[in-house]
């Protein structure tokens, strides 16, 4: 069973990494660099509010790398199934949002076959009788 919960963690550790390096690329891409700096993209507001829920969608992956680790089988297996699948949901929602880049594409692609991996990962082990 570690070895299980150490598999998710590190996975959860993977697609954070991608999240945070497609956000670090989009601060490089000049003309969304220019609409940060004014505080609206894509016709969204960059404000107090949209960056508290941005932040809490991030805390979800990076609070998982732990929460995998700790939580017995059954809230660890259900825990991974819900965090993956608002991540993959959330993930499929931004690709309609603004202008579309070949790097963001890039990444969502990862992004939601790494977190759709989770819950199947999880489901399977959900499944699975201890012996």
């Amino acid at each position: 069973m570690e070895n299980k919960k150490s598999f998710l963690s590190t996975i959860w550790v993977f697609v954070t990494l991608n999240y945070l390096y497609c956000d670090l690329i989009g601060l490089m891409d000049s003309s969304l660099l220019k609409q940060y700096l004014t505080g609206n993209v894509d016709g969204l507001a960059i404000n107090e509010n949209f960056l508290l829920y941005a932040g809490i969608l991030m805390e979800i992956p990076i609070a998982m790398v732990l929460i995998s680790r700790v939580l017995r089988k059954n809230v660890n297996c259900w825990t991974n199934i819900m965090a993956g699948t608002l991540k993959t949901i959330v993930m499929i929602i931004t690709l309609f949002m603004g202008s579309i880049t070949k790097y963001y594409v890039f990444f969502a692609s990862i992004e939601i076959a790494t977190t759709l991996f989770i819950v199947g990962y999880a489901v399977k082990w959900l499944r699975q009788k201890e012996v």
